[in-house]
């Protein structure tokens, strides 16, 4: 089950982030989770939001370019090592994780994280096959 990541470049200076946030906050969408990564003129802000249709809306028509992209959301083990559940099956696999980034919700104990991978049906079926939780739409509820 694959869930919707926006994708948004943004020039480094004050305020940029808090202009997304607010634009989608006026509209009732929530943030869910999210990821920044910097260069030295622009930053890369990836986000899973409740609502990505509506925010994709949203941003593009405040004039920002948008990708979306499919990303697995994965339950993992909230300990010391934990995160290795997820990450030793996909590099068994040959599986590239690209990046990683925490969900802000829960589910009973487990921590969520999002995984952009490079072969993102293989990665399911590999996790599914161990144990792995995947989540789908529910994502946006939680």
């Amino acid at each position: 089950m694959f869930i919707k990541q926006i994708s948004v470049s943004l020039e480094n200076m004050p305020g940029m982030l808090s202009n997304i946030s607010e634009l989608l906050g006026k509209e009732g969408v929530n943030i869910r989770a999210i990821s920044v990564a910097d260069t030295s003129d622009i930053s890369t802000v990836r986000f899973v939001v409740d609502d990505p249709v509506k925010a994709v809306n949203i941003l593009k028509s405040n004039g920002y370019a948008t990708k979306e992209t499919d990303v697995l959301a994965v339950e993992t083990p909230d300990h010391p090592g934990g995160l290795n559940a997820v990450l030793k099956p996909l590099k068994n696999a040959n599986i590239n994780v690209l990046y990683l980034y925490p969900y802000l919700g829960r589910i009973s104990n487990q921590a969520i994280v999002i995984l952009g991978v490079d072969k993102i049906q293989e990665a399911e079926e590999v996790l599914t096959r161990n144990w792995v939780k995947t989540l789908g739409k529910e994502i946006y509820t939680i």
